[in-house]
């Protein structure tokens, strides 16, 4: 031991704390006098793995080394402290006990833990001495110690930044460039998977830890190179605490006069907790392999090809025999497990292949929950396809429905037994339900879409049989037109409802629901009638009309009248006007319910016998609804009906007109002879005239002759037709024509008296010249005259 190297023993290997020693080496060594200026430098590693060897030649210290003649042995007890000598600041190193020593055994690891939170609490730069052929191993590398170490250094203590610097032993022919990626992933893998409190789950790496890698050559084989290599190392050391030095930040540091103190209650809260006790070594170890194992099976799981295949399959459509090639699969996944752990401790087995199994089935439940939808989704088409085919077939809706239903429930039932994974406990109960509810829900579109077609069926025959008798009834209106209505209505009403509930029992109905439909198509043969009644309301001053007008010109043997002025009018308009206001008063309102009214008799009264009609009954027509008749019922108010009678009766006026201008046409048609007194006065008067005539025949035949000529004239001048357009333009017409007409008359008398005469011509001259006279036709005179 150089005189400027001092040490102590700090902890012993039973981790009693050495107070009295500690405050000596700090007098030795006039560590309270550094303040801040002071760097404390720990190493970790397996034990004889050269760790006391390197810190002599590092930093000149004088701790004990393995003797190898002697055998390789424990050498280092507890935790041992010295002062580095020729580094600037004051640089403190600890040596700790080496781990995975077989003096302790597996089962006692609870002091390799707790000299290493210990050294990594109180320690700016940590060496972690290993071996270069032991990087990519677990225990060798101290990947569990640090696991453990480092979840619960972040429960205990505050972040502290430490540099972790790995000192790779023995360096290989492995280039440093391709280790040390190596060790820097794999202390961040340690990271990511320790549990961490609340206050750090977002905590990086780097808030804790620097992270330093370097190589050394063997000392045994290459001494000389080593020892230039832990020289060249050794320069790092000096100004560690310096910014950008290898002792990083110094957040957190102690005064050095508070060491001590600072290193006894570290040390005391990392004894009293109690979780550095547990697990064991074969428990760390049984952990990290068998994770390791697990994640191995489950990376090879997502790689198969044929669960790749499966899952793009299902995405599109069903897969069958689902559930046997998962759980295929899944046994070969869980049988290499178990194969690979079965050494292990076997609780941490059981829970790690249960972890295993979680995330397995993380992974599949999607693509099951897709198989399931596919199964219901087909089984619920393939439903409906064989429910409309038993429909289309004549089956009842009832029978269909149940006959349907059960079947696809088990088809179902058999689909999701095909999906089923064995290695779950899942069900498919969800699914199923809601498989159900579509197959209700489908179930009932389909009811509800027949039951309408039926009730229109029913309905457009109770359109058919009420709306042409009705509109019968209603042109014959009279006394029994309301009841025979509702004859009809009743008779066709309980006819379609009888048919109507028969075709509903196939439906499986409950009687509430029967009732509702069947009192529905009853309301709807009674919205028939009122309908058509309203219809028919609409145009009753057409039908009263049509009434007068048929009973005012036919009688009652339904011949048209002549009107010869033996007729009564008067009775007879008052006949078809009396019709026309009983077809009024019939539409006034609609008498469905059979319950007794005043209309007519108040129309009657009030319209036709006005005289004895009172101021009342007049003012009742003034109103705008009927006595015990309500405002639904009511089709025409009674000011309605005042209007269309007084409407009627003008536009009826005419025909009466016109009736008996054409009697009395008659009666004077009718009267051809002259009046009694006309006769005598002419007998007495024209008695000479009368006896000139019988004393001198030839006069009658003058006479005779006299009127052929007139009617000749008369016709080719065609008098009637030329005073149509009045007397003065006729008189004109007649006068350019006169001579033209005497000329053409004398020319065919010379035509005829050249010809041969018949005998008739011979016997009667002027009668033969007077046929062909007329003979012509006013046209052809006009012709001739012009």
């Amino acid at each position: 031991m150089s005189e400027d190297c001092c040490s102590t023993h700090l902890i012993d290997g039973d981790g009693t704390f050495n107070t009295s020693g500690l405050e000596a080496f700090m007098k030795s060594v006039k560590l309270s006098e550094c303040g801040l200026s002071y760097a404390v430098v720990s190493i970790m590693g397996p034990q004889s793995s050269g760790k006391s060897t390197l810190l002599n030649h590092l930093f000149h210290t004088d701790f004990k080394e393995m003797d190898a003649f002697k055998g390789r042995t424990q050498t280092t007890k507890g935790i041992w402290m010295a002062r580095c000598t020729g580094i600037e600041p004051c640089t403190i190193v600890m040596d700790l006990e080496g781990t995975d020593g077989r003096e302790r055994g597996e089962d006692d690891t609870a002091f390799e833990k707790q000299s290493a939170l210990f050294a990594l609490a109180v320690s700016d730069i940590v060496l972690i001495n290993m071996w270069c052929h032991d990087i990519g191993r677990e225990q060798a590398a101290n990947k569990p110690l640090l696991k453990t170490v480092f979840q619960v250094m972040m429960r205990l203590f505050s972040p502290r930044k430490t540099t972790l610097l790995f000192v790779i032993r023995d360096k290989t022919r492995t280039p440093l460039e391709n280790l040390e990626p190596v060790l820097r992933e794999d202390i961040q893998k340690i990271w990511d998977s320790v549990p961490k409190p609340d206050a750090h789950t977002e905590t990086l790496l780097s808030e804790f830890f620097n992270v330093e890698v370097v190589a050394l050559s063997s000392y045994e084989e290459k001494e000389e190179l080593f020892r230039e290599q832990v020289a060249s190392l050794r320069q790092r050391f000096n100004k560690s605490i310096a910014p950008g030095g290898l002792a990083g930040d110094r957040r957190g540091v102690v005064p050095a006069s508070g060491f001590s103190f600072s290193s006894q209650e570290i040390w005391k809260v990392i004894k009293e907790n109690k979780d550095l006790d547990l697990p064991a070594h074969k428990v760390m170890v049984a952990t990290v392999r068998c994770e390791e194992i697990a994640n191995e099976k489950f990376a090879s799981f997502l790689m198969n090809e044929e669960w790749i295949e499966v899952d793009e399959t299902v995405k599109s459509h069903p897969v069958t025999g689902f559930g046997k090639k998962i759980s295929s699969i899944l046994d070969t996944c869980f049988s290499g497990y178990d194969m690979e752990a079965a050494y292990f401790e076997e609780g941490v087995r059981s829970a790690k292949r249960k972890q295993m199994e979680e995330k397995f089935l993380q992974v599949i439940q999607p693509a099951y929950q897709c198989m399931l939808g596919h199964i219901r989704s087909a089984t619920l088409q393939k439903f409906k396809e064989a429910f409309d085919k038993a429909l289309s077939g004549g089956q009842s809706f009832a029978a269909a429905t149940q006959s349907c239903c059960a079947s696809y429930i088990k088809q179902f039932d058999e689909g999701c037994a095909d999906a089923f994974i064995k290695h779950t406990n899942w069900d498919a109960a969800r699914v199923k339900e809601k498989f159900r509810r579509d197959l209700d829900a489908h179930v009932t579109d389909v009811r509800t879409a027949k039951l309408s077609e039926l009730k229109a069926s029913f309905e457009k025959k109770l359109n058919d049989a009420l709306t042409a008798p009705i509109e019968a009834l209603f042109d014959n209106a009279g006394d029994d037109t309301w009841p025979s209505i509702r004859k009809l209505l009743q008779r066709e009403s309980e006819k379609a409802v009888s048919g109507f509930s028969t075709a509903l029992t196939a439906f499986d109905l409950n009687e509430e629901e029967k009732d509702k439909m069947l009192s529905g198509l009853k309301d709807h043969a009674r919205d028939v009638v009122e309908g058509k009644a309203k219809e028919d309301a609409g145009r009753v001053i057409i039908r009263m009309k049509d009434r007068f007008t048929t009973l005012f010109s036919h009688d009652n043997d339904s011949m048209p009248r002549v009107w010869t002025g033996n007729e009564d009018i008067r009775a007879i308009t008052k006949t078809a006007r009396a019709a026309s206001l009983k077809l009024l008063s019939v539409m006034a309102a609609i008498r469905l319910d059979n319950v007794a009214d005043n209309i007519e008799s108040t129309l009657e009264l009030a319209l036709v016998d006005t005289k004895a009609a009172s101021k009342a009954l007049q003012d009742a027509l003034a109103s705008s609804s009927w006595e015990k008749v309500p405002a639904s019922q009511t089709l025409i108010t009674p000011v309605q009906c005042k209007s269309l009678w007084r409407q009627f009766k003008t536009e009826t006026e005419y025909t009466v007109t016109q009736a008996i201008s054409a009697q009395e046409a008659s009666k004077r048609g009718n009267n051809w002879l002259p009046p009694p007194w006309a006769i005598i006065a002419l007998l007495v008067l024209g008695f000479n005239e009368f006896m000139t005539l019988l004393r001198n025949p030839l006069w009658l035949l003058l006479i005779f002759v006299v009127y052929l000529l007139v009617k000749a004239f008369w016709v080719q001048l065609d008098v009637s037709h030329e005073f149509r357009n009045g007397f003065l333009p006729g008189l004109f017409s007649i006068s350019t024509k006169f001579l033209p007409t005497v000329l053409n008359i004398l020319r065919r008398l010379s035509e005829q008296n050249q010809g041969p005469a018949s005998n008739d011509s011979r016997r009667n001259p002027a009668l033969t010249s007077s046929n062909s006279f007329a003979s012509d036709s006013p046209s052809a005179a006009h012709a001739k005259a012009q």
